[in-house]
């Protein structure tokens, strides 16, 4: 992150607003991914709301909805997820060039079953997000139809990050990870990749759930494990962070900075992108660990970023909220 992009989310933070944005974009997905928290019923709080019952939308009502959102709110990113936003290509593919345009940094996770347009590899400021469930064998079963024989095909020519989830099975074979790395890294394709670490809700008992010690070796697993394959983009102190998540939303700076909304433009998505009641103790999302290891970061040696972060909270929860101005989607039509 640049000094000036820290710059301009400092003054975010400071007028009380949230620097980052992510938007479920469909409740529409072609996988049914076991452990996937967009669709347990907690996720959007209960009471029989979820994501798959929500009115979503779709065309030119989505191009319209996304663009007047972020021109209300002004985020510095913006992440695009789901479902998963290639159900909806046609309205991606028109929206992305608008919003860089506007100067923001755009991310696009997805389980890449459909190809991409080749432009997307040399567009500056946007990140494809390729979520992995493993190695093939594993993967396979979890994220058919989206398998690695597909992956391979639709990110032909791309620029990919890919992002992976640690789960309890994987750690319960020795050098999984570091074989995970083996197939993947030496492709063109991939730019970067990514580890997050399985977040459960509050009670679960699943298998992807890693044990104390299971997670301990993960993070020993990383430490090595980035030195060996330089496309492992995690620093060390974002990895010492799985070993200390924060206790609560009110202490994750992740949480604190993001904005979730869902697929109908209105249901907030609360307390963080999990939604529900996640299990802050095992929390294992690379964002969040990546924030907690810039709060821990001393500015000097001496003052912690996150005090600095904290004050700066204060202060923006303090200013006056102008009430939220209607939205008038139907006078857009920014394409026509």
């Amino acid at each position: 992150m640049k000094t000036s992009e820290v710059v301009k989310a400092w003054g975010k933070i400071l007028k009380g607003e949230q620097p980052s944005l992510s938007i479920e974009l469909t409740k529409e997905c072609p996988l049914r991914c076991p452990g996937c928290y967009a669709y347990d019923d907690a996720h959007l709080g209960g009471s029989g709301v979820t994501l798959r019952s929500l009115a979503d939308r779709k065309g030119q009502d989505l191009i319209d909805a996304v663009l007047e959102t972020v021109d209300r709110l002004k985020p510095l990113h913006l992440s695009l997820v789901g479902g998963d936003p290639l159900v909806r290509y046609r309205e991606v593919e028109a929206m992305v060039p608008l919003l860089l345009a506007r100067g923001t940094h755009v991310q696009i996770v997805t389980s890449a079953f459909r190809t991409m347009p080749l432009e997307w590899a040399k567009m500056d400021h946007l990140n494809v997000v390729v979520s992995i469930d493993g190695l093939q064998p594993d993967h396979d079963i979890r994220r058919a139809p989206a398998t690695y024989d597909r992956i391979l095909k639709n990110i032909a020519g791309q620029k990919i990050t890919i992002h992976s989830t640690i789960t309890g099975q994987m750690m319960k074979r020795p050098g999984y990870l570091r074989e995970f790395l083996e197939f993947w890294t030496p492709r063109a394709e991939i730019h970067k990749v990514w580890f997050s670490i399985f977040t459960p809700q509050v009670g679960d008992q699943m298998p992807e759930i890693l044990t104390p010690a299971e997670r301990k070796q993960a993070v020993k697993d990383m430490l090595e494990l980035r030195r060996m394959f330089p496309k492992l983009d995690m620093a060390e102190g974002l990895i010492r962070q799985f070993e200390t998540p924060p206790h609560n939303p009110s202490e994750c700076v992740f949480s604190l900075t993001t904005q979730t909304l869902s697929a109908d433009f209105k249901t907030k998505v609360t307390p963080c992108q999990y939604g529900g009641k996640p299990d802050c103790s095992q929390c294992g999302c690379i964002a969040s660990m990546g924030l907690a290891a810039v709060a821990a970061h001393k500015l000097g040696g001496v003052i912690p970023v996150g005090a600095i972060f904290k004050a700066s909270i204060k202060i923006g929860q303090a200013w006056p909220k102008p009430a939220e101005p209607p939205q008038p989607l139907d006078q857009l039509r920014v394409l026509q």
